[in-house]
């Protein structure tokens, strides 16, 4: 799988996500995508309840461990490489979690526009 140039947002080197749980498409900590990628995992985030009960009600149970697929359940305050488009829509629905941009893969801004991220940002002045 080839990914694309770990780049951020602003067009710098892509900071890790979190390896804590350990995150990203390519499992590597960074929000890294590429071809393969189709969800676009590269909005780094932090986790609230909020955003985790919507995903869980918009079909994707984050919270509970999956043993066997090694995924021990994300809680409030983890980070974790958002689909884009999942970010979008919680933006819509008012349950969107703070991303960290600097962590935040460039091609995000392919799905959501940088001053909607920056709305959001945890890591601005």
């Amino acid at each position: 799988m080839a990914m694309y140039e770990s780049l951020n947002v602003y067009g710098e080197a892509l900071e890790s996500c979190s390896v804590d749980p350990v995150t990203g498409f390519f499992r590597d900590g960074c929000c890294n995508s590429g071809d393969d990628d189709i969800g676009s995992h590269t909005v780094c985030v932090e986790l609230t309840r909020e955003f985790l009960e919507f995903s869980t009600s918009n079909g994707n149970d984050l919270s509970t461990p999956r043993p066997e697929l090694a995924f021990t359940g994300l809680q409030p305050g983890d980070r974790w490489c958002l689909c884009a488009a999942r970010w979008l829509e919680a933006l819509e629905a008012g349950a969107a979690p703070r991303v960290h941009l600097t962590r935040t893969h460039l091609s995000a801004l392919e799905v959501v526009s940088l001053d909607k991220l920056r709305l959001y940002a945890v890591d601005l002045n």
